[in-house]
């Protein structure tokens, strides 16, 4: 029995004996290793090598990841982006970028005190820039300001001549002022106006005579430009009175008496003149008349039955107002021209 434990116990110690040298290599040195007392630090300074060398390839795995993410990503830039970026890397001309740095500098001008520059004449906004609208306003103001003022003028000249002669009128006509409105003739007693410088007045119930119609053309003192026209050649106001005489009444001769100017116009214009009366207008000096008064008759003797002393007394009177005074018993207007 003890030679069976001692048996057993000498196995173990040469199991451990041959164990021990099985983790030395034939290279390694027994002796130093079981003479090294800094065998531990040694394997602990190999572990901590091991980490760093993990920890290294580590570090450069992860820079390879982010080296291989970093040309994804410049393969998704915009190709002007890298064009500009290419641009920096490459070296620059000295030549292009001269000047530069005095561009870059601040300016001395920019120290200088603010200069204010006057607007020009043509972009101011003053009265002269509307001097044509103001002219036409003007001109437009002084239009209708005329307008009415020659409107009035000529109404009150109208209502004046009717007041002053209305009494003779209602003396000689049984009917004065008729405006033919109504069916059976009525005294209106008034003018009829036909447009702001033209009057008519219908006057009728007299023996031998028809009717009489007076006509007040006035000067157009409404317009503006006509007043402007008077300036240069002066006229005035005309009063005109035709007779219609009842024809088993009238004698038969065409007679006409006024100024010269008139004469010759009324022989060329009025058809019963220029074919009864051929002859030259003749002076009235003659019978007593101004020498600003001319006469045109169909035979003399109906000149001496008509220029009685009454009737010289009273032309020779008013012969500065009088323009023409015309009987007529083949009365037909004006001459028709013929073409």
């Amino acid at each position: 029995m003890q030679l069976h434990l001692l048996f057993l116990l000498l196995v173990q110690g040469c199991g451990l004996v041959v164990g021990k040298f099985d983790d030395f290599d034939d290279t390694d040195d027994i002796v130093e290793y079981d003479d090294n007392d800094f065998a531990e630090f040694e394997d602990a300074n190999e572990d901590a090598t091991e980490e760093v060398l993990q920890k290294v390839t580590t570090v450069q795995d992860d820079e390879e990841e982010a080296t291989v993410e970093l040309e994804d990503q410049e393969d998704f830039e915009d190709p002007d982006i890298v064009g500009e970026g290419d641009a920096e890397g490459e070296p620059f001309d000295d030549e292009e970028f001269e000047g530069y740095e005095e561009a870059d500098r601040p300016s001395s001008r920019s120290k200088d005190p603010i200069k204010i520059v006057n607007v020009p004449h043509h972009l101011q906004n003053s009265w002269e820039s509307y001097y044509m609208e103001i002219l036409m306003v003007t001109g437009l103001l002084a239009y209708i300001m005329n307008y009415i003022i020659g409107k009035n003028k000529n109404n009150r000249l109208a209502a004046a001549w009717f007041n002053s002669h209305k009494e003779l009128l209602e003396g000689n006509f049984f009917l004065v002022g008729d405006d033919g409105v109504n069916k059976e003739p009525t005294s209106t007693g008034k003018l009829n106006q036909e447009n702001e410088h033209i009057y008519n007045l219908w006057c009728s119930g007299r023996v031998c005579c028809e009717g009489m119609l007076i006509q007040l053309k006035f000067l157009k003192r409404q317009d503006l430009l006509n007043v402007l026209a008077r300036m240069m050649r002066p006229a005035s106001d005309q009063v005109q009175i035709k007779v219609t005489m009842n024809e088993e009444d009238m004698d038969t001769y065409v007679f006409a008496i006024g100024s010269r100017k008139a004469m010759v116009r009324m022989q060329k214009e009025m058809q019963d003149l220029s074919e009864f009366c051929s002859d030259k207008p003749k002076s009235g000096i003659k019978f007593g008349l101004p020498d600003s008064l001319s006469i045109l008759s169909e035979m003399g003797e109906v000149t001496e039955g008509i220029l009685d002393n009454r009737m010289v007394h009273f032309l020779s009177n008013h012969a500065d107002k009088i323009e023409s005074v015309h009987f007529s018993d083949q009365f037909s207007g004006v001459k028709i021209m013929q073409e």
